[in-house]
């Protein structure tokens, strides 16, 4: 039975687990994707997402607490800078986990966990703009109106 068992302990103890996990989160804000094993991407991703969110809103609380869980003040400052300049409008969802196929040593599941916005490939190198689109038909210009300037440039008067 698996009640209230919400925490994959990754076959070790809480300290290895919590500095496995802060480790593996400042690899990822640094480098942007890690290659690493399903079980462990999952609780990374797990890990990472409300540090993320947190970083939204720069504050000093927020950065304290940030802290507490990465102990590493350049992946702290990193993660508030470039990370959540390019997360801001974003409402969750930050990482992507992408299967790789069995590992060749131990034939372990492994994985790549990357940053949704810093992938170039899969978003064009560009960020997509949302289109403001109605589901009524606007009213159109009459074809037979022209603004005064264009009227000006067309017919340009020569004395010679």
């Amino acid at each position: 039975m698996r009640h209230g068992k919400k925490v994959n302990h990754l076959s070790r103890q809480a300290g290895h687990r919590k500095s496995m996990l802060a480790n593996m989160a400042v690899s990822l804000i640094t480098h942007k994707r890690i290659n690493t094993t399903v079980a462990k991407a999952k609780a990374l991703k797990q890990f990472i997402e409300p540090l993320v969110t947190k970083s939204k809103e720069d504050t000093t609380h927020n950065r304290r607490t940030v802290f507490a869980y990465l102990r590493d003040k350049d992946g702290v400052t990193e993660l508030f800078r470039e990370v959540a300049a390019k997360v801001g409008d974003r409402p969750g969802g930050y990482t992507r986990i992408i299967k790789l196929g069995n590992r060749l040593g131990d034939n372990a599941d492994m994985a790549m966990i990357e940053f949704v916005d810093f992938n170039e490939l899969y978003n064009g190198g560009k960020k997509e703009a949302k289109k403001a689109t109605t589901r009524r038909g606007k009213a159109k210009k009459a074809e037979g109106t022209e603004t005064p300037a264009a009227e000006a440039t067309e017919a340009p008067a020569t004395e010679e």
